[in-house]
């Protein structure tokens, strides 16, 4: 019991570590580069150079997603780490972006290239209805073969 004791309370230490680290270099450009904004997030994935994470519940993912999204719920995200292209840029989604800077900040200190879209997922809904749509897939299919 107090090697188990002794290893989360390292943990936890190393941890509030890293966070102390990156609050001290937290700065303007690290404020913008953090964040992601839609038509950059889409232009991104349509070259295929970034994951989007959607890390919302299972629950809702089911109901609406976009097909191009992986779920990967915020609460599963330490056991599923393994599932992430490190060679990508991770860009974590929601539909507006509370969970979803949880996500990167929690990426951002496990060592991932990661932004989070500040725009929400709802507006990528709105935006990609009709021709905008039919443009997207074009382009994200043709990046995938």
């Amino acid at each position: 019991m107090r090697t188990i004791l002794f290893v989360l309370l390292v943990n936890i230490f190393s941890y509030a570590n890293e966070f102390d680290v990156y609050l001290k270099s937290f700065d303007l450009e690290e404020r913008t580069n953090m964040k992601i904004k839609m038509v950059e997030m889409l232009n991104l994935v349509e070259e295929n150079k970034a994951q989007v994470i959607d890390i919302r519940f299972k629950e809702e993912y089911k109901v609406w997603s976009l097909n191009f999204t992986k779920n990967i719920p915020l609460n599963e995200l330490p056991n599923r780490l393994d599932e992430l292209d490190k060679d990508k840029l991770i860009i974590t989604v929601c539909p507006h972006n509370d969970r979803a800077n949880i996500a990167r900040m929690y990426l951002k200190l496990k060592g991932y290239n990661v932004r989070y879209l500040s725009d929400g997922l709802l507006k990528a809904v709105n935006y990609l209805r009709g021709d905008n749509a039919k443009e997207f897939l074009e382009e994200y299919n043709s990046s995938l073969k």
